[in-house]
């Protein structure tokens, strides 16, 4: 089957299955399936294309003044006065006035938009209800991506840059609107700042004008409401911030305060960016008189730290019905006296079956008990099973079933699950664990952390910096001060609040300040510099170099130095003697420490000196390094 076609000299040939890649010429998408083409010039359109019905003249609402007319392309190199994209394939063309919409574009459905308000745009502008994802420019209104319905407008007299286009939402925003924070006079809509010298800041090129939003004092640049009486200035998304809401990184709800008078608030500082308030804009703060949390308004409601839930005015959380359930998962079966304290010397845990006892004796070094919830080596108190090898501190095993933690802005819930395998990685640290952790259970969302990362807080003082330093969501262009490794997006990374070029990743901050090895008898201590002189940079145990700047541990009687994972081993929390299943061994396999008689890796041949991964089966002798496993 043959067509001829106005775009292409040659008759087109009919091509049910198209195989070679190619650009249909008429929209310049892809080419798949049925199609039309001619082969000696390798050009191609899809029979959807080929068979639309183009009127050779038409006129168009985007320009009245004269007819468009169809051509295979535009005679000159062409941008769409729609879209603005380059384009090469069919065109509307009106060469007077050198407008040209792209086919697509062309056949788009629009109607004139009535009563568009003057004040804010003075053409009149048309509505397209399904743009078909051929618009890409941002909103002259709010300056984000358009997506959905929108307005444009046409007019070739209009001297906005570029192209003038609105989403359906910022196009009917109302005109004016009543705000608590200005009780006495309405807010009006303005297409762009005012000329008021105290409200508007150059951009040093005399181009575009901003000012400085008096909600949430931050900058904006287009459609602010604005008082002429007050001269306030408002970002349109800040109309509807809400007045009260519940963030993780504080107790208590806190509220949308507009502006502050110096005695109300002692510390100025933000407790999320630690970076000063500037009282004379918005921010939020916690109502209680004995309670100094203050926040910028952009701080407190980032997606990272804000759920979105809006509280209901007059919201008090300490006048909620109290619900008289256990707050934990523990049960008392006997109880002791110390000193003036009643103490539970013998519990029943919901997530272990026997009844667990507490023990105040010591243990020592040589003893690789693990609490099987944080999988840190066991130290009173803590309570044990006498009928299995299973241990539990004290404060493990009174954590709560709930709790909201400032790494994530959902709440979180106690859980012993794991992955298939039998272990899981930290939100937190990206550290493999096989302890119990605290999950989000919200949709779309896989957000745990182990019971280690779970101790940590927003703020933390660590020994290896003489300032504080606080919790970051957003560690973009960072990296660790003590193992010099780039996060990952999700990780938790603290920073100094004196901006010091200091940060510190969870998996350093958690690193115990003293272990031990077997080949020392004293205590190694994490020490964070090394001032020997360069052939020192040595590790003693796997004798490979040590970079002189990350951190490493160190015996100063024996002049002992080791890596990190020389030490404590590459994956620290995972659980010895505890099962886990992989697909890359037909058995379910144990996670050990090797010390004494070590036998050689399956994999490698080398003798699996410290962590290894082996198979209990009487059958079955296989051992290997967890790095080659």
């Amino acid at each position: 089957m043959e067509i001829q076609h106005f775009s292409h000299h040659h008759p087109l040939v009919f091509i049910q299955d198209h195989s070679v890649a190619a650009l249909c010429l008429g929209c310049e998408k892809p080419v798949e399936g049925w199609s039309y083409g001619c082969n000696q010039c390798d050009f191609y359109l899809h029979k959807g294309c080929a068979e639309l019905e183009l009127a050779p003249q038409i006129q168009h609402p985007f320009h009245p003044k004269h007819p468009l007319t169809l051509l295979p392309k535009s005679p000159y190199p062409s941008v769409c006065d729609l879209c603005d994209k380059r384009f090469e394939g069919f065109v509307y063309n009106c060469y007077d006035c050198t407008f040209d919409l792209h086919i697509n574009c062309a056949l788009l459905q629009s109607s004139i938009a009535a009563n568009f308000p003057n004040s804010l745009h003075p053409h009149p502008l048309f509505f397209i209800q399904n743009h078909n994802n051929e618009v890409e420019p941002h909103c002259s209104g709010c300056q984000k991506p358009i997506s959905g319905p929108m307005y444009h407008c046409s007019d070739s007299d209009c001297t906005y840059p570029r192209l003038f286009n609105l989403h359906k939402e910022c196009a009917e925003l109302p005109l004016e609107i009543n705000h608590p924070y200005d009780r006495k006079h309405p807010l009006t809509l303005l297409p762009q700042p005012p000329t008021h010298p105290q409200k508007r800041q150059s951009d040093g090129r005399g181009l575009k004008m901003s000012f400085v939003c008096d909600f949430c004092g931050t900058n904006g640049d287009h459609s602010p409401y604005y008082c002429a009486t007050c001269h306030l200035l408002v970002h349109k998304n800040c109309i509807s911030l809400p007045r009260h809401i519940m963030i993780t990184r504080h107790l208590h709800t806190i509220s949308l305060s507009y502006s502050l008078r110096q005695s109300q608030v002692e510390d100025w500082m933000c407790k999320i960016c630690y970076e000063e308030v500037d009282i004379r804009y918005g921010n939020y703060r916690c109502p209680g008189s004995r309670c100094h949390f203050i926040a910028h308004v952009c701080c407190a409601t980032d997606e990272a730290t804000w759920d979105g839930t809006i509280m209901p005015e007059g919201y008090d959380e300490r006048s909620e019905e109290v619900v008289h359930e256990p707050w934990n998962l523990i049960t008392d079966v006997e109880q002791i006296r110390i000193g003036e304290l009643m103490v539970a010397s013998e519990i029943k845990h919901s997530y272990h079956d026997h009844n667990l006892r507490l023990t105040f004796s010591g243990k020592t070094k040589d003893d690789d008990s693990q609490c099987d919830w944080c999988t840190r080596p066991i130290s009173t108190p803590f309570y044990s099973c006498e009928q299995c090898n299973f241990f539990l501190h004290k404060d493990c095993a009174e954590l709560p079933k709930k709790m909201p933690h400032s790494f994530h802005k959902h709440l979180l819930t106690l859980s012993n699950s794991h992955d298939e395998d039998g272990y899981s990685v930290c939100s937190a640290c990206s550290q493999l664990y096989q302890g119990f952790s605290y999950r989000c259970y919200e949709i779309v969302c896989s957000f745990r952390i182990d019971i280690q990362c779970m101790y940590f807080s927003d703020t933390l003082k660590h020994p290896s910096h003489e300032h504080s330093l606080f919790l970051v969501h957003n560690n973009e262009g960072m990296w660790c001060s003590a193992c010099f490794r780039v996060p990952f997006p999700w990780d938790v990374l603290y920073r100094c609040m004196k901006r010091c070029d200091f940060s510190l990743d969870l998996s350093c901050a958690k690193l115990p300040l003293t272990c031990w090895y077997k080949y020392d008898r004293h205590f190694l201590t994490l020490t964070y510099s090394d001032d020997s002189e360069f052939p020192q940079y040595y590790c003693d145990l796997c004798e490979k170099i040590r970079l002189p700047n990350c951190w490493f541990y160190y015996c100063a009687d024996c002049d002992n130095s080791l890596h990190l994972h020389c030490a404590l081993g590459v994956l620290p929390y995972m659980k010895l003697g505890n099962k886990f299943k992989s697909y890359r061994h037909k058995h379910p396999v144990i996670f050990v420490k090797n010390i004494w008689n070590c036998p050689p890796c399956k994999v490698c041949g080398e003798i699996c000196n410290g962590q290894a991964v082996e198979c209990k089966e009487s059958e079955c002798n296989f051992t290997v390094h967890w790095s080659c496993f």
